[in-house]
């Protein structure tokens, strides 16, 4: 999912082409605050101001070193803020973005949604899966827009994607496989610390919140992903992406059943959760999931999807497809080569079994061969971000809505409640929470 300032200048560029280069005026732009101005919210905010139809003007962050450096890519048109209740307290903001450690989403999200202000919240919505539904019913109560960033469905290959598998055109999906891998100490999470950070320019209480109180720690500060008081590993910022796009993809809500297992084999300085994890997941819809991460090889591509169906399979990649068609052929010869001859002769005179299990009688043909499908145009995230003011402007929610990402966040906690007590985990529908 790594994203460049060139890539996301051309994606402007050719979604503003796309609009027709249609002008917003000052007031009319959605006025946007950003709660939590790290690594990714920077990503965020650059690819948000490719769309003209929205202005950040708020920004608030424990770190002073990412306060600076965010006004200074907003060009200074912004105003910083010491709490992020200041921000919503501000009645000229539409609308925020969440974009901070998993342990503050719940709570930063209902009282911005109380502030009457439409949430953009980054991956995953909750960092508890009971969460969940209490944020989809405020947003319903409240009328607000509740969008989640994981982006890969605005993109147009998932979208083709989506389109394919609904037609049919590789049969019934029974099985999916979906991986994440890296193998970098930054793709660990194991983050360079900025050297001015120090009491004086993070404030350690704004970062914990709610979680456990403990000691001043930068390594906590600056690598929250890696600790279980803040976030939930590899499952709740990587799986929930590949779970998103497989309940979009196959209009799927959620597992029935979940079981996984996970260690921490290598990155361990600064760490608690496993660099490596494993899950099964089970679909009442009627197909099974197989997900996988690991921080320790990345020779396959970072991030990929198979989905297998009766009639061919869909290689799946964040940029690309590529379409097999499904060509089974019945061979029974082995076990009727063990029959009586008299037997096997009439077995092969059969007109169904010389269909079934003899190609070469077959009416000659040309099969189309692997279909490869390629995108284009602006990034996805710059997509999703289109998405969300298109849902503010019109009032109707996009499909990552609260409930969409309360499901793929759902993913993640039942993989690491069976990776952590060694045990199935099941849903319980009634309740749209994980089964006591």
């Amino acid at each position: 999912m790594e994203l460049s300032r060139r890539n996301f200048m051309q994606g402007g560029a050719a979604l503003a082409a796309a609009q027709g280069n249609r002008s917003v005026s000052a007031n009319d732009r959605i006025q946007v605050g950003v709660i939590g101005c790290g690594a990714r919210s920077h990503e965020l905010m650059h690819a948000l101001m490719q769309l003209p139809q929205a202005e950040i003007v708020a920004v608030v962050d424990a770190y002073k070193g990412r306060v600076e450096r965010a006004l200074d890519r907003v060009g200074g048109k912004a105003r910083s803020f010491k709490d992020y209740r200041e921000v919503l307290a501000q009645p000229s903001i539409d609308a925020v973005l969440v974009v901070t450690p998993d342990h503050w989403h719940k709570q930063m999200v209902l009282d911005a949604i109380k502030a009457q202000k439409d949430v953009y919240c980054e991956k995953p919505l909750t960092y508890r899966s009971a969460e969940g539904v209490e944020i989809i019913e405020a947003a319903q109560s409240a009328k607000r827009i509740v969008q989640v960033g994981s982006q890969g469905m605005s993109s147009p290959i998932q979208k083709k994607a989506r389109e394919i598998i609904q037609a049919g055109k590789i049969g019934k999906v029974t099985l999916i496989r979906a991986a994440y891998n890296r193998n970098t100490a930054s793709g660990a999470w194991i983050y360079p610390i900025p050297p001015d950070a120090s009491p004086q320019t993070v404030d350690w209480d704004m970062f914990l919140g709610p979680a456990p109180k403990r000691p001043f720690s930068l390594e906590r500060f600056f690598r929250w992903r890696c600790y279980d008081d803040y976030s939930g590993g590899i499952a709740t910022d990587l799986f929930v992406h590949l779970c998103t796009t497989i309940h979009y993809l196959m209009g799927a809500k959620v597992p029935s059943k979940v079981m996984a297992l996970g260690q921490l084999y290598r990155w361990k300085e600064s760490r608690e959760v496993p660099d490596t994890l494993n899950a099964v997941l089970e679909y009442p819809e009627g197909f099974a999931v197989n997900l996988s991460a690991t921080f320790n090889n990345q020779t396959s591509a970072e991030s990929s999807f198979e989905f297998l169906g009766t009639e061919g399979s869909l290689n799946l990649g964040w940029g690309g497809a590529t379409l097999y068609p499904e060509v089974a052929v019945e061979d029974n010869r082995w076990i009727v080569e063990s029959w009586p001859k008299r037997l096997e002769e009439a077995y092969y005179r059969d007109p169904k079994v010389r269909q079934a299990e003899m190609p070469s009688t077959w009416k000659p043909d040309v099969l189309e061969g692997n279909q490869q499908l390629r995108q284009q145009g602006p990034e996805a995230t710059v997509l999703h971000f289109s998405h969300w003011i298109d849902s503010i402007r019109t009032r109707k929610p996009y499909w990552e809505d609260a409930a969409a990402g309360h499901h793929a966040a759902a993913c993640a906690h039942m993989v690491n409640r069976s990776a952590k007590d060694n045990k199935m985990v099941e849903w319980d529908f009634a309740r749209d929470d994980i089964k006591a």
